[in-house]
């Protein structure tokens, strides 16, 4: 797999390929692949690793491992990322947009289908999410924790499979465009820590996962999905925590 290829910054040039950022060509973008890699060889493992607390964040260490190598090798990475300064005002409104809908349709999912279903919620008084202070996680952790898993997730993981799948001739754009946002939700969905914090909701990050990466690539725009991961999960939290509470 070569080692450099286009970076673009329009969606259509995303998708393609073909394009640069100014005068320089993408490099290393196979290094997105390692995050899609590393959560299969976790559950490939026997089940006692599994349970190992530090095994299970083994997969987003590599990812960040992986994002790090990729912004020392790349110029510009803030443009490449999604993360310019006149995107702010866009992405914010409608990161707020998206944000408040989701978090209404996923509190109503968790109080109201999941326990008709016939699953339990009651775990979440358990997470470790539930178990910090009020006070740090809102509205700071949740912030925290939305713009790293942003960075990681739709910024370095989900530009660097357009980009290579972009890079596949025999791929229109839409559907190299699909492939790298439902894989990348894949990826995140699955991933070891969410699934066994999270159990039979962890689905719930798989069409989360979608829209915001279908944000991304939309308005190429890393702030949108930013923001709209911060304020869902604020309303989530802050619903649940004061119905199970």
């Amino acid at each position: 797999m070569p080692d450099h290829l286009p970076s673009p910054i329009p969606n259509h040039a995303v998708a393609s390929g073909r394009q640069t950022l100014g005068s320089h060509l993408e490099q290393s973008a196979w290094l997105g692949l390692l995050p899609v890699i590393a959560p299969g060889l976790y559950y490939a493992m026997p089940l006692e690793w599994q349970a190992i607390r530090l095994v299970q964040f083994l997969p987003q260490l590599l990812a960040y491992a992986s994002f790090l190598i990729w912004l020392l090798r790349n110029h510009s990475p803030v443009e490449r990322l999604g993360l310019a300064r006149p995107l702010r005002s866009e992405g914010l409104r409608w990161g707020l947009r998206i944000g408040l809908a989701l978090g209404a349709i996923n509190v109503s999912i968790i109080l109201l289908i999941v326990p008709w279903l016939g699953y339990d919620i009651q775990f979440l008084r358990e997470t470790p999410h539930a178990q910090a202070p009020t006070w740090l996680m809102l509205p700071w952790l949740i912030m925290l924790i939305a713009v790293g898993v942003e960075l990681n997730f739709r910024g370095f993981l989900l530009g660097r499979l357009l980009i290579l799948a972009g890079s596949v001739p025999a791929l229109p754009s839409s559907v190299a465009q699909a492939l790298a946002i439902g894989l990348s939700a894949l990826v995140f969905s699955f991933d070891p820590f969410m699934v066994v914090t999270f159990r039979h909701l962890h689905w719930i990050a798989l069409w989360d996962g979608v829209v915001w990466g279908m944000l991304r690539v939309r308005l190429q725009n890393l702030y949108a999905p930013i923001v709209a991961h911060t304020v869902e999960v604020i309303v989530m939290y802050s619903v649940v925590r004061a119905v199970l509470h």
